[in-house]
């Protein structure tokens, strides 16, 4: 089963596939990457409370790298190797 989960929801077709005459392959192709571009770029998202995916992404790999620079520190910590016991 393809993945057509834009179409599936109607976004896709209500917004571009309805509205658009395609002038051949080439453009088909081109437009519909821009809109799927836009889509998940651009365009804020309930899901994401009302925010764009890529402002989302950026906030999470932030949130991720501070989370992955300390995961060692507290896993060392926590098995008690960081300390110097004798």
């Amino acid at each position: 089963m393809p993945d057509n989960g834009f179409c599936e929801s109607g976004r896709m077709r209500d917004e571009l596939l309805n509205e658009t005459l395609f002038l051949g392959l080439d453009h088909a192709r081109t437009t519909i990457a821009e809109w799927a571009d836009d889509y998940n770029q651009s365009r804020p998202h309930s899901a994401l409370g009302y925010i764009t995916p890529a402002a989302y992404a950026a906030n999470l790999t932030a949130t991720t790298g501070a989370f992955n620079t300390l995961a060692p520190a507290i896993l060392i910590s926590s098995m008690g190797m960081g300390s110097s016991r004798a």
